[in-house]
Formats: C-alpha cells, sequence, structure tokens
C-alpha cells in the first residue's frame, strides 16, 4: 500500500493535539508531534550585559541561543536578519515551533490534509 508523509506546523502545541485527536478519530494512526526551532538548544536563562562583553556572540545576544556545537552555529546565526533586527517579513509561516508529522495511505490524504488545515496547520 503506498503512503504519503504528512508534515504541518502549528502554531502552538493545544492546536496540533487537536488535530492529532482529530486524525486517531478519523482511523489514522502514525502520528507524532516535535517541537522544532532554527535556533539549537532551550536557549540562554540568564541575564547577559553587553556591556561587560561577557556573552559569546550576537546569536546568543539578540536570539538567546546556545550554541553547543561551537562558534561556526554562533556566527551563522548572527547573520540572520532577526539577529540584527532589520527584518520585516510575515512571521506567520516563520513561528511554526510545533510540527506534527503523519504518514496515511495515500487514497486518504487529501482527507487528512483537510483535518490538519482545519485546525490551523500548514503544510
Amino acid at each position: 500500500m503506498k503512503e504519503r508523509n504528512i508534515l504541518a506546523g502549528f502554531l502552538t502545541e493545544d492546536d496540533a493535539q487537536k488535530a492529532e485527536n482529530a486524525l486517531r478519530q478519523a482511523g489514522f494512526s502514525i502520528i507524532q508531534i516535535d517541537r522544532i526551532g532554527q535556533i539549537p538548544d532551550e536557549g540562554i536563562e540568564r541575564i547577559m550585559n553587553p556591556l561587560t562583553g561577557s556573552f559569546p556572540g550576537l546569536g546568543s545576544l539578540t536570539l538567546s541561543g546556545n550554541f553547543p556545537s561551537g562558534r561556526d552555529a554562533s556566527i551563522l546565526a548572527a547573520a540572520d536578519p532577526d539577529a540584527s533586527g532589520y527584518t520585516d517579513r510575515d512571521d506567520s509561516y516563520y513561528n511554526r515551533t510545533v510540527l506534527l508529522t503523519a504518514v496515511v495511505p495515500e487514497e486518504q490524504a487529501d482527507e487528512a490534509t483537510r483535518i490538519i488545515e482545519s485546525f490551523g496547520g500548514l503544510i
């Protein structure tokens, strides 16, 4: 049987849970919800004073990123327009940090897509 993988981004975990419940009620069983983001780790939880110079870099200071893989990732994150504040974009596509993944039979993919979109999922 052919299957289709559906990846959908949600703004909140609550919306993704509602979509998952609706998918399960419709008979779909392979569903997973994960948190994703462009900045690694959980972020910095301490206040940093840029005047003291004791911060690892712009990516850590402005994006609250913790870069355990090394300085290269921090430098790359600092190149992001979000780090400088000079950005003007529609955040509805970028702030979807909850990912719902569903594996559905090919012939039922349209039904699953409609369910996911009805709860605010962006496929």
